[in-house]
């Protein structure tokens, strides 16, 4: 899209809409954001986005809440997570929104005329499995979706990328890999490694992640630059187990490496333990670089976790 447009972002004050509110502005662009709430509302506008606030699991409140409005484009960032999900139920409310909430929000795109939609995918759309240590990239077979757990996890994946490319409009998708950077996710953990109180997986499984800043940084690529009918991959430039990663969180503390546990500890819940101890996923980022002109500011979590630990020295 060439130009400052304007975007109706749901999710607005959520773990990658707050940043994505602010990269947006900064980029030229007009944001108006979708929040359930009066004080996410409050936020948004001491942000300088227009708030507008409404359910996007509420269609018929939805379309009222945005009558007279405008926008070129939507993206939608709606997840139902605060923190990192630990049981199947931490993620069924997500589900939902990647569901009906993307049929709802495609429906208002069209009210407010938009071009082009945006929607938050996840690296596991890829399935829940080991892919071995070959880096995955967008033309790999997507996961399994079916009656159990994960695949119904892998279902709301699909369902939000499969409606946004039949949808008619421009539709992009951003398979993110696991966020890190975000408050208060990051600054909890922070403090749990430097009690020693975040125990690792004597192995752990290996994982792409991504800086929430550097996330949001492709996003915007993406609704300016992103092919319609594409999906990008959105990683940093180093995977790393998951034990490797809480060591960095020890470092960043200034504190002793983490405990090692069996990793059948971890298997006490079956969906942390899956995601820890067996399923592996390194990301490919070839194509966003190519295309989005992208690259993480953050290569590695140790560089982002560094830029976490000296913004909170200096507002401390």
């Amino acid at each position: 899209m060439g130009g400052p447009v304007r975007v109706l972002l749901a999710g607005a004050t959520g773990t990658i809409g707050t940043e994505l509110t602010r990269q947006l502005l900064d980029a030229g662009h007009e944001v108006v954001g979708l929040t359930r709430r009066g004080q996410g509302a409050d936020r948004l506008r001491d942000a300088g986005a227009e708030p507008v606030v409404a359910d996007v699991l509420d269609r018929p409140a939805l379309l009222l809440a945005l009558d007279g409005e405008r926008a070129d484009a939507v993206i939608h960032e709606g997840t139902a997570l605060s923190r990192t999900p630990v049981r199947h139920r931490d993620l069924y409310p997500t589900n939902v929104l990647r569901t009906r909430g993307t049929a709802n929000l495609l429906l208002a795109a069209r009210a407010v005329g938009a071009r082009r939609f945006v929607t938050q995918s996840f690296l596991f759309v890829y399935g829940f499995v080991d892919h071995g240590d070959a880096p995955v990239r967008e033309d790999a077979p997507l996961g399994p979706s079916g009656d159990g757990e994960f695949g119904r996890h892998v279902a709301a994946m699909r369902s939000t990328e499969q409606q946004v490319f039949r949808s008619g409009l421009e539709g992009v998708a951003m398979r993110y890999a696991f966020f890190y950077g975000n408050e208060p996710t990051t600054r909890e953990l922070l403090d749990l490694a430097g009690r020693r109180l975040l125990p690792a997986p004597a192995h752990g499984s290996n994982m792409s992640l991504v800086h929430v800043a550097d996330a949001a940084a492709a996003t915007v690529a993406a609704l300016e630059r992103g092919r319609a009918g594409e999906a990008y991959n959105v990683a940093d430039d180093h995977p790393l187990t998951w034990s490797e990663y809480f060591d960095a969180l020890a470092e960043a503390a200034g504190a002793p490496r983490p405990w090692r546990l069996p990793d059948v500890v971890f298997r006490v819940s079956p969906y942390l333990g899956t995601v820890v101890t067996r399923v592996g996923l390194h990301l490919d980022t070839t194509k966003a670089r190519r295309e989005l002109g992208w690259t993480p500011r953050y290569p590695s979590v140790r560089d982002g976790l560094a830029a976490v630990v000296g913004k909170r020295r200096t507002r401390g």
